[in-house]
């Protein structure tokens, strides 16, 4: 899923890391190898 406004807040499954977007700079936020999934 690609970031697509401030403030949005975005999760690693794998091991729990958070963040929260300051600047959209477009791209898909990745950790562990994985897709980070955004948290509604």
């Amino acid at each position: 899923m690609a970031v697509e406004k401030v403030g949005e807040r975005y999760v690693c499954n794998i091991c729990g890391n958070e963040v929260s977007v300051t600047k959209v700079g477009g791209g898909i936020l990745v950790c562990c190898g994985e897709e980070m999934q955004l948290v509604e």
